[in-house]
């Protein structure tokens, strides 16, 4: 048996390589085995070691925020001999010459199933839809970085290798010119540019250089693997698009015949999906017999499958393992292939940065050449050059092929493999340096409901994580009472978490037209909602909804929302519970990390926000057109978050079928009135402002008050009601006495205030972002399934002049967050913004 190192493998080309067929599986350490000699320990070890190590690596290169690919490639090198396989033990014992067939043929199958499902994600009619500029960028991208890799094939090409200079020039200018969709998708998320112009721009270009480089990578592969005879090569042209054609002519329509034998709402049978995942491995054989690479096969079978709910089980049941495991293991074997001591020489190394240089600069030059014609500015233009230059998948597939058809040999693929590394390593810390999205901070004063004019447009920001939260948000709007004179603009942000899947990023493609099918489960939740918000459009005349997608980490999800309040000058921002309610009537957490968005948006919102326990409104009932039925309750105990509850039910209020209580805490004679003293002095003058501020608080509450009842003192649909209390056990006793006769609650988070009517509701809280009130109602204990309204009122508006200055730069857009929760904590800006508005 041979026990010479993967690597050498590359150098030596007549080696005999013998293994018995029988040494599959061990029998076991205590009969003398040593695992590491049979094939299957062997492989799991290799992989075990693949994942793990680009694991690390993910979690290593996460601050400097690259994408995980650069993590997988450099895994491979590491493991490889560049770095750990230059130890000839290692080389010898992990990653010996005769485990390499297993290792790249579970590699191939993992890129062939991989190549599969990004057909079935692609949609080749988004081509049709993409505008002109797109497409024009995606060319004049391809074009310059092709001619310089044709320029640059004269200094690396070895002639001795016998193969056409033609196949060369081919190879090297595809891999230099194409643009990775996916990862790109995934740096634009992480940088925040998705829902820019730039962001669409950018990856509606890059999913047109994607289609192109396929043909292109096609094309190579069947020159490259028939030099033979140009008559050999014709007849793999015709071959593969006579398997296009069946696949299209054939396939497609058995496959939707499947489609129809399926009840809709009913699973796939196991049967079908074995029959498609079969399928793969057929095309994938075929398109290999005839000349072409496996995955040309793979990667059109997907092609053929129709978007829907067929193409949403096939993601389901291979995207985690595929990408999750397989993947990784082509992109490691790509690393394992990478022998950085192949390159030598100064002139060498001169040449490698040479070629990476005029690369990047290529697409930079064609992109911003367009970009400047279109009249982009010079440094959107520079920045989607810098983006254009994303590597990724097709680029390796290209090196590999070229290094198994002897196009490329050891030092020319080392070195491509460090271009494609490298240019994709600098686009995230480029970007961020030359570009900042300019931030309008538009000075507006209606960033609360109380602020808003009776007779001006409200717009509200409602952000939504699944579908399950849509009726009741709807029913909410209803009720909100959009008028002529008051209508209402509804932004929909369907929030999505930034994974490493490529198919959630898909989304930000699709036209949202009804009726069209979903990519993928995200996307037809997103179509959903989407739907269900342009239906109610339709039948309410005075509200318009503009759908939106927020695709981000959780941990600065908060900053979407709150950069698209600010841009779309929102007053009030909704956004749902992080539990949901249970059959049984508990309430039971969804996502842990919806609580953390729901937090940061608290603390940074630049408008009123209100956090939406979702009970369903199950008390409602259809009046006629357009109209429902609801009682609403307010509890108000004072203080800007409840005024701006009470503003917000003011509106609702005037709706005909909502009929309002609005139950009052005073403080009884026995109501103990909080400490106020830390000092010991009642003659301190931080006393004296507290004592001053609580009282102009009361006034403000008194104002708010009475208005609201001179207002609405004929309308027998509303109630008023004051309720004397002394401590929290009344108050929870009196809120409980109502709690049977609505179907919603609407109470102020009561941020920052103190008050001896709810003293010790604290003490257990579950969820202090809902305040005292708002959490006990949310609470599994209240016996009630009632939605509830958690609001709380931005009062910073006084100070935003401070912000919203023209010369605004990045560094206050930094400092934003810190100066609204200033303001928030703030008696003085409170009453500025009150009593001069």
């Amino acid at each position: 048996m041979e026990n010479e190192s993967y690597s050498a493998a590359n150098d030596t080309e007549n080696t005999i390589v013998c293994y018995a067929p029988t040494m599959i599986t061990t029998n076991g350490v205590w009969q003398g085995d040593n695992p590491l000699d049979y094939s299957l320990p062997l492989f799991i070890l290799q992989l075990t070691l693949v994942v793990v190590t680009t694991r690390i690596l993910v979690f290593v290169l996460k601050p400097l925020r690259q994408p995980r690919v650069i993590s997988e490639i450099l895994g491979g090198v590491l493991l490889g001999p560049s770095v750990l396989g230059r130890s000839t033990t290692f080389a010898h014992t992990v990653f010996p010459l005769r485990s390499v067939m297993v290792l790249e043929t579970m590699a191939n199958v993992g890129l062939l199933y991989f190549l599969f499902l990004v057909g079935v994600e692609m949609d080749i009619s988004v081509i049709r839809r993409t505008g002109k500029k797109a497409m024009a960028i995606a060319l004049s991208g391809m074009i310059l970085p092709f001619i310089i890799g044709a320029a640059f094939s004269f200094l690396m090409h070895k002639k001795s290798q016998g193969m056409n200079h033609g196949t060369f020039i081919l190879f090297l200018g595809v891999a230099l010119s194409v643009t990775a969709f996916p990862v790109l998708a995934r740096i634009l998320a992480e940088l925040k540019l998705v829902n820019t112009e730039l962001g669409k721009i950018a990856l509606s270009s890059a999913l047109v250089n994607d289609i192109c480089a396929w043909i292109l990578l096609a094309i190579a592969i069947a020159l490259a693997e028939n030099e033979t005879t140009t008559l050999a090569s014709l007849w793999v042209v015709l071959s593969s698009a006579g398997f296009v054609a069946v696949c299209f002519f054939v396939v497609r329509p058995a496959v939707s015949w499947m489609i129809q034998r399926t009840p809709e709402g009913e699973t796939f049978s196991d049967f079908y999906i074995c029959l498609i995942l079969t399928g793969v491995l057929i095309s994938g054989f075929v398109t290999d017999a005839i000349g072409t690479h496996s995955v040309f096969g793979a990667f059109v079978f997907g092609l053929v499958i129709p978007n829907g709910p067929l193409g949403v089980t096939l993601i389901e049941k291979l995207e985690d393992f595929v990408s999750g495991l397989l993947l990784p293991l082509f992109f490691a074997m790509s690393g394992l292939k990478t022998d950085v001591a192949t390159i030598k020489g100064t002139s060498t190394w001169g040449t490698l940065f040479l070629v990476i240089s005029l690369a990047c600069a290529g697409k930079v030059i064609g992109t911003l050449i367009v970009a400047v014609l279109y009249q982009m500015p010079v440094r959107e233009g520079v920045t989607l050059g810098l983006l254009m230059n994303t590597k990724g998948l097709v680029e390796l597939i290209v090196l590999n092929v070229g290094k198994d058809q002897k196009v490329l040999d050891d030092e020319s693929f080392a070195i491509m493999v460090i271009v494609a590394v490298t240019m994709t390593g600098i686009i995230m810390p480029s970007v961020t340096a030359i570009y900042r999205p300019a931030r309008r901070f538009i000075p507006y004063k209606r960033r609360t409901i109380q602020r808003s004019k009776p007779d001006a447009e409200l717009t509200v920001l409602v952000c939504i994580h699944t579908p399950r939260n849509v009726p009741t948000i709807i029913n909410l709007l209803e009720a909100s009472h959009a008028t002529r004179k008051s209508p209402i603009c509804v932004y929909i942000l369907h929030l999505v978490e930034l994974t490493g899947r490529a198919s959630a990023m898909l989304i930000v493609h699709n036209t949202r037209k009804s009726g069209r099918p979903a990519l993928n489960r995200t996307q037809a939740q997103s179509d959903h909602i989407i739907n269900a918000f342009e239906n109610y459009e339709q039948h309410s005349g005075c509200v318009s909804v503009q759908p939106l997608t927020a695709i981000s980490p959780y941990s600065t999800m908060h900053e979407d929302i709150c950069n698209l309040a600010e841009d779309k000058r929102v007053a009030f921002i909704i956004i749902p519970f992080h539990k949901q309610q249970t059959v049984d009537g508990g309430m039971e957490a969804t996502n842990p990390a919806f609580r953390l968005v729901n937090q940061n948006v608290l603390a940074n919102a630049p408008c009123s926000v209100g956090i939406l326990v979702d009970r369903g409104l199950s008390g409602s009932t259809r009046l006629a057109a357009n109209q429902v039925s609801h009682h609403v309750a307010v509890l108000f105990f004072g203080g800007p978050d409840d005024r701006e509850a009470l503003s917000y039910a003011r509106r609702m209020s005037e709706h005909p079928g909502i009929s309002l209580t609005v139950m009052r805490f005073l403080p009884g004679e026995d109501a103990a009135e909080p400490a106020q003293q830390p000092s010991g002095d009642p003659t301190d003058p931080i006393i004296l402002t507290v004592e001053t501020e609580n009282e102009r608080e009361k006034q403000l509450d008194e104002v708010s008050i009475n208005k609201f009842r001179m207002k609405n003192a004929s309308d027998d649909s509303i109630y008023y009601i004051e309720k004397v209390v002394n401590n929290g056990e009344e108050t929870v006793a009196a809120i409980r006495s109502m709690d049977n006769a609505h179907d919603l609650f609407i109470v102020g988070r009561g941020q920052g205030m103190i008050s001896p009517l709810t003293a010790g509701l604290t003490d257990w809280s579950e969820c202090p972002e809902l305040g005292a009130i708002g959490d006990l109602l949310a609470s599994s204990d209240f016996a009630a399934t009632v939605s509830v309204l958690v609001v709380q009122q931005y009062v910073g508006a006084g100070q935003q002049e401070m912000v919203g200055t023209p010369d605004s730069t990045g560094q206050q857009d930094e400092q934003y967050g810190i100066i609204q929760q200033t303001n928030r904590r703030s008696p003085a800006a409170r009453v500025h913004a009150e009593y001069f508005p």
